[in-house]
């Protein structure tokens, strides 16, 4: 595994943590924020397993091909949740999301165990 990889997974990781902090505190915010809460919840969860992912890959941990599979189901499911609502703050965290797990999945599919 090149460090390219792992800077671009990592690089990846830290921007769709921000964009799923953004989202998170933007939907709080909202009217409607009671009806928002599984993208509340699900951005909370994203930003931490990216937090965590982030410290994992950098260190070249033997785990990080687990974590970073767990870390693309969780973007997966933030940017599945965050694509049902016409906000542009779900709409910047959902393609945040989107990338991150593409990274987070080829670090999985190629890291070493």
């Amino acid at each position: 595994m090149s460090f390219q990889h792992h800077q671009s997974c990592m690089e990846a990781c830290v921007l769709c943590m921000q964009e799923c902090d953004r989202c998170f505190n933007a939907c709080v915010s909202e009217p409607d924020a009671a009806e928002m809460a599984e993208c509340i919840r699900l951005d909370r969860e994203c930003a931490q397993l990216c937090w965590i992912t982030i410290a994992f890959v950098s260190q070249g941990s033997k785990l990080m091909n687990d974590l970073c599979r767990r870390c693309a189901n969780a973007c997966e499911a933030c940017a599945a949740e965050c694509g049902k609502y016409d906000k542009e703050h779900c709409r910047r965290c959902a393609e945040a999301c989107q990338q991150c797990m593409k990274e987070c999945r080829l670090m999985a599919s190629t890291a070493i165990v």
